[in-house]
């Protein structure tokens, strides 16, 4: 089956304000910045980032089948001998004009999501719901950078009913730059955390950040905040400060319009009112935080005029994405393992969130966290660690094992009798975690991308095979 066109050849070349060189392309199905990834048809962007030049690949792209390349002036002569070329004066810039172009053409309803924790996954909770409403286009992974929007943007067919964007930010500004390409009818604030504090003085200051997002909004639009969150006021006058002509939040909290009234951690129900309108619906993943994610979600589907009952309904279906809560049942010895993979980030209010999940694993043998340090927290990182040991106990945790010079502090504030094994990095970590894995346990793995907690689930996988006679 022949793949939709995304884009036509010809229109290209306006949408790029570029020349070309060589043939001209029919068209191309997809858009891409890394061969490793790149498909047969795709246009490939020459992107120059931090450690590599996208240059420098371009001979590859063509090899995997790429449809056409985004050069600059300065290598033109470098590649005359391929075909075909769009020659730009600057390659990120001709991509931000790409996703532009592919905003102005959408009749999509448009929401865009951040905040310091869960964007990812109430993104992709968004993407399981809307997708059964209608084609519905969302970022990829975690695409919520300076790359990651436009190329997402330009991903976006015209034909999608529903684009959902991911926005993140290590800087003051950031956001904004990012959002006025996306034009979004709606956008949320997950949860303001104190991550990236070696850039920010105070969590008001994260938050005036976080609500940039809301100086994006089309006219009219509509912004949704998590009314439990401390700085709720500051994201609140950030969002009055908009074009927005709705301000909703979600939470626990009675004054908000989507309220978790209950949750019930085993079976995965959550009873919420919204709009005053009760629900009693299934999530498909575990954990609170996933049920009080979900209400931001279907204020996005109120708003976008979804039945609330069977928008409800659709979240049985969700599953997290790969890193940041998913679940797995393995074979070990004569009997079974869970494995909860939150290897891909960490703070210390989303590490709370995940000794909460594990705490209600009531039926386990013995509940073990594998931690790695918390990247980005500034000067105050080795007391944001320590400071979880009391978290740990609430939780129940039997067993830590942790790894890197910021998480020390935390296994030895943890109670003695907890302590499994601290080693310097996930590498030297591993074949404790592997031997001390017993039937019956539950065992989380979490830490900032950068400290490499994934090797140490990869490492589970390899050596205990998934159980084929359980639900995962």
């Amino acid at each position: 089956m022949k793949q939709q066109a995304l884009w036509s050849g010809l229109g290209l070349i306006g949408a790029l304000r570029a020349r070309i060189s060589g043939g001209l392309p029919r068209d191309v199905t997809g858009v891409s910045i890394d061969t490793r990834t790149l498909a047969p048809g795709d246009l490939f962007f020459a992107i120059k980032g931090e450690a590599r030049d996208g240059h420098d690949f371009v001979r590859m792209a063509f090899e995997r089948g790429a449809a056409g390349a985004v050069i600059d002036d300065a290598h033109a002569g470098e590649f005359r001998d391929l075909s075909p070329l769009y020659v730009v004066r600057d390659v990120q810039e001709s991509l931000e004009y790409l996703g532009t172009r592919a905003r102005e053409r959408s009749g999509a309803y448009v929401a865009a999501i951040t905040g310091s924790v869960g964007k990812t996954s109430t993104k992709d909770m968004a993407k399981t719901m809307f997708s059964h409403f209608g084609e519905t286009h969302a970022s990829a992974a975690s695409y919520n950078n300076q790359w990651g929007v436009p190329l997402s943007l330009a991903r976006m067919p015209a034909s999608a009913r529903f684009g959902l964007f991911e926005i993140g930010m290590n800087h003051a500004g950031e956001i904004a730059s990012l959002v006025r390409f996306v034009e979004p009818h709606v956008a949320v604030v997950t949860r303001v955390a104190p991550v990236h504090l070696e850039h920010f003085e105070s969590l008001d200051a994260i938050a005036a950040a976080k609500a940039e997002i809301f100086s994006g909004l089309v006219d009219g639009g509509v912004a949704i905040i998590n009314r439990d969150d401390e700085t709720y006021e500051a994201l609140l006058e950030g969002a009055a400060a908009s074009k927005a002509a709705h301000v909703f939040s979600f939470g626990e909290s009675e004054a908000a319009q989507a309220r978790l009234l209950s949750y019930d951690g085993e079976e995965h129900v959550a009873e919420a009112e919204i709009f005053g309108r009760r629900l009693r619906y299934r999530i498909g993943a575990p954990g609170k935080h996933f049920a009080v994610n979900s209400l931001a979600v279907l204020t996005i589907a109120h708003v976008f005029d979804i039945d609330l009952e069977q928008a409800a309904e659709t979240l049985a279906d969700f599953a997290p994405p790969k890193g940041r809560g998913r679940r797995e049942t393995l074979a070990i010895g004569d009997g079974r393992l869970t494995l909860v993979d939150e290897s891909y980030n960490a703070n210390p209010t989303s590490m709370r969130a995940a000794f909460e999940l594990i705490g209600a694993e009531r039926s386990a043998r013995r509940r073990i966290a594998v931690l790695g340090d918390m990247l980005e927290l500034g000067p105050s990182a080795a007391e944001l660690h320590a400071g979880l040991a009391k978290d740990l106990e609430a939780a129940g945790v039997d067993l830590l094992f942790t790894a890197g010079p910021l998480m020390a502090r935390l296994y030895y504030a943890a109670p003695e009798h907890m302590r499994g094994a601290h080693r310097a990095n996930a590498a030297e970590l591993e074949e404790a975690v592997l031997f001390a894995l017993a039937p019956g346990d539950v065992v989380m793995i979490k830490g900032s991308n950068g400290s490499r907690m994934a090797r140490i689930v990869e490492a589970i996988r390899t050596k205990f095979p998934a159980d084929s006679e359980a639900a995962s």
